[in-house]
């Protein structure tokens, strides 16, 4: 689900043509407290690496994965007591086979307490996507407004416009694929399949979205696939060894 609610970011931002430079003087919530500090930080990294806004996206994107690095090992963390319980959640959910509306309310009631018992958050792995979010929409009209960056010429691209070989989201395809496949085990068998199913479908819609935007946007998504390829394989380390304390 998360994927989808960037894929549909994605393809919104495609959609959008508003190309009225930002300037400390731009209108407006959105323009002046999102788009014009992320326009003047990349600036800034980019003065910092010699005019370089290849290497100020690719920085930007590593503090953000770094920031969100908490709440991404509180998800994992979330896994491994989803884990625990499950035994206990397949005995509500027989207890409570029925498909009429009191059993299902009786349910998710008791689920909810159970959550609470063991200091379970559920929702807690959509926290990271719903930061993301803007960080996303602002990198976007930012690269966009700006000159300096809109036109600027990194490895084979020009940062605001596609990438003429689509090197940068089969790149974005592939970092997605690998790191969907490192995720640890879903907790239940119908669970898992889904997740195998998603680890096929979605890297083709990240290629279709990444082609449709500014090769920096792809260029931010390659870096964020690369820093989860790494994440997933140290949290798979310690996922086997729950599991192995599990069995023991």
């Amino acid at each position: 689900m998360k994927k989808w609610i960037v894929l549909f970011l994605v393809l919104l931002l495609s959609a959008c043509n508003r190309n009225v430079p930002i300037t400390e003087h731009s209108q407006g919530i959105w323009d002046h407290y999102f788009v014009y500090p992320m326009s003047k930080l990349l600036l800034m990294l980019g003065h910092a690496f010699q005019e370089n806004y290849g290497l100020a996206i690719i920085a930007l994107t590593i503090v953000v994965r770094f920031g969100l690095l908490p709440l991404m090992v509180k998800q994992f963390r979330t896994n491994i007591a989803m884990q625990r319980i499950r035994p206990e959640i397949q005995k509500l959910q027989q207890k409570y086979k029925g498909t009429d509306m009191e059993a299902q309310r009786k349910l998710q009631q008791e689920m909810m307490q159970l959550y609470q018992k063991h200091g379970v958050n559920p929702m807690s792995g959509c926290l990271p996507i719903f930061i993301q979010m803007p960080i996303f929409m602002s990198l976007y009209y930012a690269i966009s407004r700006t000159e300096e960056i809109k036109l600027h010429s990194f490895l084979w691209m020009q940062l605001g416009h596609r990438d003429p070989y689509l090197i940068m989201p089969i790149l974005a395809s592939l970092t997605t694929f690998i790191s969907m496949r490192l995720s640890p085990s879903a907790t239940t068998t119908e669970a898992a399949t889904q997740m195998k199913i998603m680890s096929y479908v979605m890297p083709v819609m990240i290629f279709m979205g990444a082609s449709s935007v500014p090769s920096a946007l792809s260029l931010y998504w390659v870096i964020g696939g690369c820093f989860s390829i790494i994440q997933s394989l140290m949290m798979r380390t310690q996922w086997k060894k729950h599991e192995t304390e599990a069995a023991k």
